[in-house]
Order: C-alpha cells, then sequence, then structure tokens
C-alpha cells in the first residue's frame, strides 16, 4: 500500500547533556511526540503487523533521549579513512534491506519460562516467552505455520533471532538461534535490555548481534513509515568487519586486523547532498534517518543491509533503494 508523503521536520536539533556532561544533539519532537503519547493498556502478547503493535510501538520510549541511538549525526566529522572503509565495504555495490526482524510485544505479568542457553556472554532466565513469539525468517513465504518455523524442523544454521518487548517495564529480550524443542526453548545466546538506561553489555561481551547491540531499536518499523519519521539510527551488515569495536558496540566477530574494514559499532551516514526527492515517501522516510541518524555496523552479512520488520503493510522499496550505492556514504565520528 502507498504511504502518506511526507516533508522534512522544522525543529531545531537541542543540545543535552549526555554521558560525563558530555552535550549531544538530539530532535526535540521526538521527545514531546512520546510524551504526548499514551501507552495502550496491554494485556496479552501484541505481533509487531497489528495496529495494536503500531499503538504500542508508537508510545514506547526506547533508551533515555541522550542515547548514541538518538544522537543526530549530520554535523558530525568525516572519520579520517571514510574513503577506504566504504570502498571496502563496496563503493558499487547496492544498498538493500532485509524482511527479517519481527517482534512481539508483552504484558508486564507475561509468564516467565526457562530457556536453555548454549553458549556464554548470556543473561540468565527465565524469560517471558509467549507461544506466539517471532523467529526471524517468519512469516517469509508463508509455507509453514509459525509453530512449524519456531521448531525449525529444517534443522537450519541460520541467526534465527527472537526479539521480546516488554513495553510497561520498557525491557528487552533477545535471543540468537532460538528454536523450540520437545522439551522447551533453546537459544545460543540471550541478551536482556534495560531501555531506560544507558546501560551497554559488559565490555568484551557478545549480544544476539554481533556487536553486543541490541537490534529491536534499529528495526524499521510500519509505524514509523506511516509517521513519515524514523528518529533514531538503523542497523546495518556487511561481509568484513575489523577485529575491533567502538561505542555504543562491545564485541568484535572478526579475524582481520586490516585498518580499512569498519569496526563493530562503527556510525555510517547517507551523505548530506545525496538527492532523495526522487524516491517515494515511504524510501524518503528510511533515506532521510539515514542522513540524521545514520547506521552502526551491527554484524557479519550481506554488504549493505538494513532490517526491516517483515510486515506486508510495508510496501516493497527494494528496486528503488538499489540504486543507493555505497559511494552514497561515509563514516563518522563522534563529536
Amino acid at each position: 500500500m502507498a504511504l502518506p508523503a511526507t516533508h522534512e521536520t522544522a525543529e531545531t536539533p537541542v543540545a543535552i547533556a549526555g554521558g560525563a556532561g558530555k552535550a549531544v544533539k538530539t530532535d526535540p519532537a521526538r521527545l514531546a511526540r512520546l510524551r504526548a503519547a499514551k501507552m495502550p493498556r496491554i494485556t496479552k502478547p501484541v505481533l509487531f503487523d497489528t495496529p495494536e503493535g503500531d499503538a504500542i510501538a508508537s508510545a514506547l520510549e526506547v533508551f533515555p533521549p541522550d542515547n548514541p541511538w538518538h544522537q543526530l549525526v549530520d554535523n558530525w566529522p568525516l572519520h579520517p579513512n571514510s574513503k577506504n572503509i566504504i570502498a571496502s565495504i563496496g563503493t558499487n555495490k547496492p544498498f538493500r534491506y532485509n524482511l527479517d526482524m519481527g517482534f512481539v510485544f508483552v504484558p508486564p505479568r507475561q509468564k516467565r519460562v526457562a530457556v536453555k542457553i548454549l553458549n556464554g556472554e548470556s543473561d540468565p532466565g527465565p524469560y517471558p516467552v509467549p507461544d506466539n513469539v517471532p523467529v526471524e525468517g517468519w512469516p517469509g513465504s508463508k509455507e509453514i505455520s509459525l509453530g512449524e518455523y519456531q521448531r525449525n524442523l529444517k534443522n537450519d544454521d541460520a541467526d534465527r533471532h527472537s526479539l521480546i518487548v516488554d513495553p510497561i517495564n520498557r525491557v528487552l529480550y533477545e535471543f540468537w538461534q532460538m528454536r523450540k524443542t520437545a522439551s522447551g526453548w533453546q537459544a545460543s545466546q540471550a541478551s536482556i535490555f534495560d531501555l531506560k538506561t544507558n546501560k551497554l553489555r559488559p565490555d568484551g561481551w557478545t549480544s544476539a548481534d554481533a556487536a553486543g547491540l541490541p537490534i529491536f531499536p534499529a528495526v524499521v518499523r510500519y509505524d514509523e513509515l506511516k509517521r513519515g519519521e524514523i528518529d533514531h539510527a538503523l542497523r546495518v551488515t556487511v561481509v568484513k568487519t575489523r577485529r575491533a569495536y567502538v561505542a555504543p558496540a562491545t564485541h568484535y566477530a572478526s579475524p582481520h586486523t586490516n585498518a580499512n574494514y569498519p569496526r563493530m559499532g562503527e556510525r555510517i551516514r547517507l551523505r548530506r547532498d545525496f538527492d532523495i526527492s526522487a524516491f517515494s515517501p515511504s524510501a524518503q522516510v528510511i533515506l532521510r534517518a539515514l542522513k540524521k541518524y545514520g547506521m552502526f555496523v551491527a554484524d557479519n552479512g550481506m554488504d549493505w543491509a538494513i532490517s526491516v520488520a517483515p510486515d506486508e503493510r510495508i510496501p516493497s522499496m527494494h528496486d528503488e533503494l538499489r540504486r543507493v550505492k555505497g559511494a552514497a556514504f561515509e563514516v563518522v565520528v563522534a563529536q
């Protein structure tokens, strides 16, 4: 379906005190919108691709105002090695997206269940996992039901992320390689993020994402495209990363030491002079966000791929976004 035309916001960015008293620039319109919103009553698990989910997502404040996910990067200085880092990812490769990250909102008293966690650097349970928790890759072609997909009948080794949000308590639960077995839930990794604070993962720890970052705050959602504004950074995958990370990332996942490869947590933005006027309204929303907030290198994977919720209400933008090439991006560093 077509989404309404959108326009640039006229609000002036404001500087607010960040960590250690450092001033960071944010968009006051975001905070004003959230303060005016009313969180709906949540009595049962609500999936991402529903009007009920839209209302919850629109009213949810994800992290404090000065969090890195909400900092404006349009005036940040260029990384001194930006040109070479971009070249290592691919200046002629197309920008693209994966319809990969679904999520579910749960009520504050959602039943906690045990999940068998296979690896370390995980946060202990029990966890509020509902029966209808989506797993990355579903709904896909809808050839199988959610229940069948949860059980991983094909026994694949895919990422199979699961994202669960408790909007009332503002807590995020994320899992890597989630599956349902005969004896219960199992995952290779579990991370819990307090959305009321700026607390990072322990230094050197991974998360459900290789960079140690949360995934949910980066996902492009239908309610944002409908509203005409994404007010957070996105996440991007690249094939080759460096054996290094930069805050807010806490983990690397690479043997490479080539300084021309991006670190986990590297901040990349769309160039200010890139003309987005010929793109559809929904694509323009994404491209404006990439100019204002940029995207974090978050995992190893397909070059130049961001995450979009697998919501049928989101119009296809594959062909037009592929017109954006890697040369349109640049690496920036925090002021």
